[in-house]
């Protein structure tokens, strides 16, 4: 059977330091009283328009500079020069070699279909740029931020991810034209991309 509770008239009331609870709310007086007014002075200032225009931001990189490439560029050439530089090809390389241009063209095709939609803003992109920008953005193969085209698909090929062979016969091809600039990912120029403010 359940305690029974004893039936108190009253609740006592909580202390707090021995000392009885204080109302320190505001009542409001019986009496209204009277507010004078407030009498703000406004003074109208117009805007002249030697105020409103932005100082002028002194321009520290010059032409000179942005024509010489950054340190990012730099390290990304000697990736480059120290990957393809090895005297001897291995297997994936052989193959990636014998890769005809159709096979490309149809690896492409093939990856637009698997598509919903088409590939908006790349109508004026050669087909391996667009090759090497899908590469850059397919997160599986490691980071393209910092690292070579060529480092990266060795790097996922050595750690068994299997990386499309078509990727590493464009970046071949693009190497045989000596175009040193497709081994850079294109995320990785945005950046790190140099804005001249006028």
């Amino acid at each position: 059977m359940p305690p029974t509770r004893r039936k108190s008239a009253q609740q006592p009331t909580l202390t707090f330091n021995s000392r009885p609870n204080k109302i320190t709310k505001p009542t409001s007086s019986s009496t209204p009283k009277t507010h004078k007014p407030i009498q703000k002075k406004v003074t109208k200032t117009l805007a002249t328009p030697e105020a409103t225009k932005p100082a002028p931001i002194p321009a520290e990189v010059d032409a000179k500079n942005v024509s010489e490439p950054t340190t990012a560029e730099v390290a990304i050439e000697n990736q480059v020069k120290a990957e393809l530089a090895k005297p001897e090809l291995d297997e994936r390389e052989e193959t990636a070699k014998k890769v005809t241009d159709a096979q490309i063209k149809r690896y492409w095709k093939a990856k637009e279909q698997a598509r919903k939609a088409p590939r908006v803003h790349q109508e004026g992109l050669s087909l391996h740029e667009k090759i090497l920008r899908e590469w850059d953005l397919s997160s599986q193969f490691g980071p393209c931020i910092g690292i070579a085209r060529v480092k990266r698909w060795k790097r996922a090929d050595g750690l068994g991810l299997h990386p499309p062979i078509e990727v590493l016969a464009v970046l071949l091809k693009e190497d045989a034209v000596k175009n040193i600039k497709s081994q850079r990912a294109h995320l990785d120029e945005l950046m790190s991309s140099r804005f001249i403010i006028d």
